[in-house]
């Protein structure tokens, strides 16, 4: 984009309007280029497609064991910060 505007000089409302138009199709395909560079900044990158049985198996198994461990460590900080059991071994009657 060129700043020449100082040197241009406008006889009649048509020409003016026509650069005013101009200008706008300039700045919409300038916003369309910033858009699409934008879109490819932060887009997601596509996961692996898990297509084959022992990679749906292997996340699986992979995501199993993470749920677990998250539960084995709230039971453990649980037991350790409260000092009381969360089930209780005597019954009331």
């Amino acid at each position: 984009m060129t700043n020449d505007s100082a040197s241009t000089s406008y006889n009649s409302l048509a020409e003016i309007r026509a650069r005013r138009d101009a200008l706008g199709k300039e700045i919409e395909a300038d916003s369309q280029q910033i858009k699409k560079l934008w879109e490819q900044l932060f887009a997601k990158d596509e996961p692996e497609a898990y297509a084959t049985p022992s990679k749906r198996l292997n996340r699986l198994l992979s995501t199993g064991v993470g749920m677990f461990d998250a539960a084995l460590l709230g039971w453990k900080l649980y037991r350790k910060f409260s000092g009381k059991p969360l089930f209780s071994k005597k019954r009331r009657w």
